[in-house]
C-alpha cells in the first residue's frame, strides 16, 4: 500500500470513529470512554489541535473541540453530558493516576 491511500484510509477511518462518538454513541459519556479506554471526545479534538499545530496551522483548545464535536462545547454539554456518578469520579481518579504515572516512565 502506498503513503497516500494508508492516509487517506487512516482519516476514512478517523472520521467514522469521530461520526460514531458524536452521532450514534452521544450516550457514551466522556468520563466512560476514559476509564475503559484512557481517551474521550476531548483527547480526540486535543490530538487533532495538536497536529493542526504541528503543521502550522494555529489553533486553540476551544477550536479543536469544535472542529471535532461539530458544535462548542457548552452546546455538547448542554445536549448531551450528564452528571458523572461519584463511582465513576472515583474511578476516573483512579484512572488517571495511573496514565498521568505510567507517562512519567
Amino acid at each position: 500500500m502506498d503513503d497516500q491511500t494508508r492516509i487517506e484510509i487512516e482519516a476514512a477511518a478517523f472520521r467514522r470513529l469521530q461520526k460514531h462518538l458524536m452521532e450514534d454513541r452521544t450516550d457514551a459519556q466522556n468520563i466512560d470512554l476514559m476509564n475503559l479506554a484512557g481517551f474521550c471526545r476531548n483527547c480526540l479534538a486535543r490530538w487533532y489541535q495538536e497536529a493542526a499545530n504541528e503543521r502550522g496551522i494555529e489553533m486553540s483548545k476551544e477550536e479543536g473541540r469544535e472542529a471535532f464535536y461539530g458544535m462548542t462545547m457548552a452546546e455538547w454539554k448542554a445536549n448531551y453530558q450528564t452528571d458523572a456518578s461519584p463511582e465513576k469520579q472515583a474511578e476516573f481518579e483512579v484512572a488517571f493516576r495511573e496514565n498521568v504515572l505510567n507517562e512519567k516512565k
